[in-house]
């Protein structure tokens, strides 16, 4: 499935959830912290972004819980630099409302496309020039609370990894890897996300305290609305819908664009 759909569920691990127990209450700390509000609290009070957000070491671990399972052991095929903080992802009723200083298009591409992106692809300088200073080797998601699939769950573009990675096989076709990061691709990407949008099924990818998911790196993803229901279902407490999510960079760039 992972191949051909770019993204992978794994069930329920007592592993993973003993991981997630510890993660959700340092998390609730995070959030409740004013300096990390300050710092993270946007979207008009409705996303808490906080990227490194979560004090987990180079292997995951948080507190005294190593980050173990069997999604983690299917993850060690790929070759990565040690784990980044995690990023604490949190969304609250109303998501999304525009974030401070954004235009109206960028807001109407939140809202109507879920700003869907693939990560690493990071604007650059004045003209926000698309460049791959970030080379994932995955994302994976880990649900920190129960919700309903309607709190703001990740959406996939499905198969659209093989969009991209046919993309940019052309765009890095002949540059060393090293270079791959001062090009500026985003024609080629707009062009490329356009193409998803009408080739590709856009799935809600969904899961509970103790499953797990894995998005290819490649694969156009994003946040959908905060939906109603979710409340009156009693699937968002009031903390928000949160989940902790790792993308570690691959050790060799030239990979990134491979399938």
């Amino acid at each position: 499935m992972f191949d051909t759909s770019g993204w992978k569920k794994f069930e329920y691990d007592p592993l993973i959830a003993q991981w997630v127990t510890e993660a959700h209450a340092v998390a609730k700390t995070v959030v409740a912290d004013p300096q990390m509000k300050k710092a993270w609290l946007q979207c008009q009070g409705t996303w808490f972004v906080g990227v490194d957000a979560l004090p987990t070491d180079p292997m995951g671990k948080i507190g005294t819980v190593a980050l173990k399972g069997e999604v983690i052991d299917w993850l060690t095929q790929v070759d990565t630099k040690p784990m980044h903080p995690s990023q604490l992802s949190v969304m609250y009723p109303g998501y999304p409302k525009p974030r401070q200083g954004e235009s109206d298009s960028a807001f109407g591409y939140r809202f109507k496309r879920d700003a869907a992106h693939v990560d690493g692809l990071l604007p650059v300088g004045l003209a926000r020039q698309r460049m791959l200073k970030e080379p994932h080797a995955y994302v994976l998601g880990l649900p920190l609370n129960k919700t309903s699939s309607a709190a703001s769950s990740m959406v996939v573009w499905e198969g659209s990894h093989v969009i991209m990675a046919q993309t940019f096989q052309k765009v890095f076709l002949g540059v060393p890897a090293g270079a791959w990061q001062y090009l500026d691709v985003t024609e080629v990407y707009k062009a490329a996300r356009r193409q998803v949008f009408e080739q590709c099924k856009r799935v809600i990818v969904h899961a509970q305290p103790g499953e797990s998911y894995v998005v290819h790196r490649l694969a156009l993803h994003g946040v959908a609305p905060f939906g109603e229901g979710a409340e009156a279902a009693c699937q968002a407490p009031e903390e928000g819908r949160m989940i902790a999510y790792f993308r570690p960079e691959l050790v060799d760039t030239s990979q990134w664009a491979s399938l």
